[in-house]
């Protein structure tokens, strides 16, 4: 089944791609000409989910570096630097972002060899590269993960991890979705996910327009159907994985997988490698994003809060890894003890590579 949209992709001088605060009243696609409304887009989450903001930040380097000198390669290196250091500080959580730019500073360093102009080229060409590979991960993923669905399951979700959060095909959505295309008669119940309604705006857009059958709930309401037995697996995608399997997802993750084990409803979480986080050793050191009151106090620009009153808006919680029955990847997916698996499907990424 073709994808019935395009998230991001790169146009030779620009980048373009879906505006998802948008959705889904208007399904408009920008165009992005400068790292400064690249960055931009990232924070207010016209692009938005952990792979996706990776492809964003890789092609945002490329499009900072192509006027950058082509002669004076001290000059190239310290544009490069700022080029990454303004996208690294647009959002703290999602891991993915900092992979990206390591690799694409990693990829000038091994082609110092190179011409200036040259190493332009490659950039883009890297990032391109990477927007094709997470499409073909979230493809993998679902391949691992569609047996742990049966025919006539219900599966709910919470926010977006579908092909909108990613270059292509999706995580969690992309098991659903596998699962759904080999003849499964899978049913999704997507959780509204307040402030920013993510499953209500952009799941249940983006399953509608793959046909799967979905349901949308507010947020209070996920309980009380796995009490009814209307749910019989969760499966939810990350924004930074912990070396402990430990993860972190959008706000109200945390909720959902503590009713999951209360009612013995298995818990998956779907990430490629890339989101997982080895250098950290537990959810502890995840950094939290704490985002504008606004998006609390009001929905649409109406307000439904009392002027000044204090807010907390986390936009993420971290799911401890004794909630989740497996974690999901491209290389398998892992059980507990999470940090031995990490490190057996990350040697087998070596190896591929060899």
């Amino acid at each position: 089944m073709e994808d019935p949209f395009r998230t991001i992709e790169w146009k030779h001088d620009h980048i373009r791609l879906l505006d998802q605060t948008l959705l889904p009243q208007q399904e408009k696609y920008i165009a992005i000409r400068t790292v400064d409304e690249l960055c931009d887009a990232i924070k207010r989450l016209a692009v938005r989910g952990a792979p996706a903001i990776g492809v964003a930040a890789a092609m945002g380097v490329a499009l900072g570096m192509a006027d950058a000198s082509e002669t004076d390669r001290d000059a190239f290196m310290q544009r490069l630097d700022s080029v990454v250091g303004q996208i690294w500080s647009t959002r703290p959580t999602a891991v993915n972002l900092f992979w990206a730019l390591n690799r694409m500073k990693r990829l000038c360093v091994e082609l110092s060899h190179l011409s200036l102009r040259e190493l332009k080229l490659r950039l883009a060409q890297e990032a391109v590269m990477m927007e094709r590979e997470d499409r073909l991960i979230c493809e993998r993923i679902g391949f691992h993960g569609k047996d742990i669905l049966q025919d006539g399951d219900s599966v709910l979700t919470h926010c977006n991890a579908g092909g909108l959060a990613t270059a292509g095909y999706g995580t969690a959505i992309g098991v659903i979705r596998a699962a759904f295309e080999a003849g499964k008669g899978i049913s999704v119940i997507s959780d509204e996910t307040r402030p920013l309604n993510q499953g209500s705006r952009i799941t249940s857009w983006e399953l509608k327009k793959l046909g799967v059958p979905v349901t949308l709930i507010t947020d209070n309401t996920a309980g009380a159907l796995m009490q009814r037995g209307e749910v019989n697996k969760v499966i939810v995608g990350a924004d930074r994985i912990a070396a402990n399997g430990d993860t972190a997802n959008k706000i109200g993750t945390y909720s959902v997988a503590v009713l999951a084990k209360h009612h013995r409803i298995p818990f998956y979480v779907a990430a490629p490698l890339s989101t997982i986080d080895m250098s950290i050793d537990s959810g502890a050191d995840i950094p939290i994003e704490e985002r504008d009151a606004r998006e609390v106090t009001s929905i649409g620009g109406v307000p439904i809060a009392p002027e000044g009153i204090r807010v907390r808006n986390l936009a993420f919680d971290v799911t401890p890894h004794e909630l989740i029955s497996g974690i999901i990847t491209e290389h398998g997916i892992a059980v507990e003890p999470y940090g031995e698996a990490f490190r057996a499907f990350f040697a087998k990424k070596e190896e591929k590579l060899v």
